[in-house]
């Protein structure tokens, strides 16, 4: 009977801290109305580094926010078509990738302006691009 009580709780305990990762703070809710009011169907997400992710769409776009803990909003990746990369871009990864095929492919934005795209292309995970086109790095995927 003390195994079953003792299974009983670890459960309920680890279901409770699983929830907590899936409720991001009030003051990150609230930035997050702020800066994209009206949204609603928004899954959150508490990412390794500490940021809360959230993920929504607008029409049929896709857009994931990255905000700090304490509400600081940190970039927003919204999906793109392949074809929306930069010629540049599309360039590099027609020379480097012929062949390989690029899955998707986003736009991201932070808060000094700063724009940068991610293609993620098959067998080779995500590579970045600046607002122009030119090759960054790959990312971390």
């Amino acid at each position: 009977m003390k195994k079953v009580m003792f299974l009983f709780l670890l459960s309920l305990g680890t279901s409770f801290s699983v929830r907590a990762q899936k409720t991001p703070p009030q003051t990150v809710v609230t930035a997050f109305n702020q800066k994209f009011p009206g949204m609603t169907d928004v899954d959150w997400s508490k990412e390794k580094n500490g940021e809360w992710e959230a993920e929504f769409e607008q029409g049929d776009v896709e857009i994931s926010a990255n905000f700090s803990a304490n509400g600081a909003w940190l970039e927003t990746e919204t999906e793109i078509s392949v074809t929306a990369l930069p010629q540049a871009a599309l360039d590099y990864l027609a020379v480097n990738f012929k062949g390989k095929k690029v899955k998707e492919a986003s736009k991201i934005v932070t808060p000094d302006g700063k724009t940068t795209y991610e293609a993620e292309v098959k067998g080779r995970g995500d590579l970045m691009f600046d607002a122009d086109g030119k090759y960054l790095e790959a990312g971390k995927k």
